[in-house]
């Protein structure tokens, strides 16, 4: 989804990772659980810190920090896993992310949203739906369907 198709307002979760801020659409948002035990999971690839149950389901838990290319995410008071729904063309699946903390679910509307950064040819920017501004700071707006590929979720799927 291009900025261009961004028409109406739009509600975001907010989260934090290191110190840049980062949103999902509520819409794909399931819920937001306290850090718990996960369960590591063999040969997986190293963002996938491995699964938990969540009500009888078996839910793969990534840690976005190593998939940006940061440091691994710290246990701290703030960390959570903010469950999302992610398509994966045929099916959805449930797909939990670590965050450093969540800040709060904000209205953006379409003029306070502008597009990725172009950064060359060699880095891919697809998953970024677009740059929001929110209180006068820059919140990086993440299309969670692209943030891993088809090949990364079937992996993930299959290790759940």
């Amino acid at each position: 989804m291009s900025v261009a198709t961004i028409t109406e307002t739009t509600q975001y979760l907010t989260f934090k990772l290191a110190d840049e801020v980062f949103a999902l659409d509520v819409a794909k948002v399931r819920e937001i659980l306290e850090y718990t035990s996960v369960t590591k999971v063999p040969q997986t690839p190293g963002f996938m810190r491995g699964v938990i149950n969540l009500r009888g389901s078996v839910v793969p838990v990534v840690d976005l920090r190593l998939k940006f290319g940061m440091s691994a995410t710290e246990q701290t008071i703030n960390t959570c896993i903010i469950v999302a729904e992610v398509d994966m063309g045929d099916e959805i699946i449930l797909l939990g992310a670590l965050a450093d903390s969540v800040q709060e679910v904000n209205e953006m509307e379409p003029e306070q949203i502008e597009a990725a950064p172009h950064i060359g040819t060699q880095l891919d920017t697809e998953f970024i739906k677009g740059m929001g501004n929110h209180n006068d700071q820059f919140v990086i707006l993440l299309d969670i369907d692209k943030v891993f590929g088809v090949k990364e979720l079937a992996g993930l799927a299959e290790a759940a």
